[in-house]
């Protein structure tokens, strides 16, 4: 019960996150479940996908009850993603499991990058001429390689997601966001399945638990971000991911070094707080505290 407790808290931050950023919170669940939970890492990628995808699902709903969803272009990227996402997850049944937690701080890192470079794209997208053979093998490629990652390492890869939407699937951002929910779910649904076949274990109450917390946060989320500064919440969940990512990388390099665990966790989170603090001077965040009109429940005008 206390672990299903805690997995429940804390995947109510990570929704929050998700609220508040559009994108991201997904990348929090795995290392959740590892580290705080104790869960083995293959049971964290596939538990992962559950509530990952349960998220996306309701996410999907709600953006297609305002006709955001571009189900064409979605089904065609998810279907591709599908395929990669299935594959992901027989691979990562011959991984060693700190290999697995390698590749995931990689993904970590790459969606730190991300972030911080921002979504380099108009509001409407433009995309360049070109063959529609072309175009239809872009779009099914990059499915297929972000289906690869989900598969894989257990997150959600929204942050490739709508880049790919907007320059190869030709929609809007609005469009893209919505529709990468979509994918998303597809994307997890498929690697969940794969993952089972190939034996991985899910521990159904904590993801049905961290699945409802995770909804709820980033409906709160959603209602704190209209406060924020977008600018300073992006700089500083990337400063706070790419700790992670350091963190995660540093403790299972060492872990396949054979250093002690307990000395390897000290060096990386050491090393993280390091990187963390460096990071957010480097970037220049600064606090921001939401508007009055969130506080006292009000809506200012747009």
């Amino acid at each position: 019960m206390s672990t299903l407790l805690l997995g429940a808290v804390l995947s109510l931050v990570a929704g929050v996150s998700l609220g508040l950023l559009g994108g991201g919170g997904s990348i929090l669940t795995v290392p959740i479940l590892v580290y705080v939970l104790g869960m083995s890492p293959r049971g964290a990628i596939a538990t992962s996908l559950v509530v990952v995808g349960m998220t996306s699902a309701v996410g999907t709903l709600s953006h297609a009850r305002a006709g955001r969803v571009e189900w064409r272009v979605g089904l065609l990227f998810g279907v591709a993603g599908m395929l990669g996402a299935a594959l992901g997850g027989r691979v990562g049944k011959f991984v060693p499991p700190a290999l697995l937690l390698v590749a995931f701080a990689g993904m970590v890192l790459a969606t730190a990058v991300a972030m911080l470079r921002g979504r380099p794209v108009p509001a409407t997208a433009e995309v360049p001429e070109q063959p529609a053979g072309k175009h239809l093998a872009a779009v099914l490629r990059n499915g297929f390689g972000v289906g690869l990652l989900t598969g894989l390492v257990g997150a959600g890869g929204g942050f490739m997601v709508v880049p790919a939407l907007v320059l190869f699937g030709g929609l809007s951002m609005p469009g893209a966001v919505a529709t990468s929910l979509l994918v998303i779910t597809l994307n997890c649904a498929s690697g969940l399945l794969s993952a089972l076949l190939s034996g991985a274990p899910v521990d159904w109450a904590l993801a049905g638990g961290m699945s409802v917390a995770s909804i709820l946060g980033s409906l709160l989320g959603t209602r704190l971000g209209r406060g924020f500064s977008p600018e300073s919440l992006r700089k500083t969940f990337a400063s706070f991911i790419v700790a992670l990512g350091a963190f995660i990388l540093v403790r299972e390099l060492l872990s396949l070094l054979h250093v002690p665990a307990v000395r390897a966790l000290v060096l990386a989170g050491g090393l993280a707080l390091g990187v963390l603090c460096l990071s957010l001077l480097t970037l220049g965040v600064r606090p921001t505290l939401p508007s009055k009109g969130v506080i006292d429940g009000s809506r200012s005008s747009p």
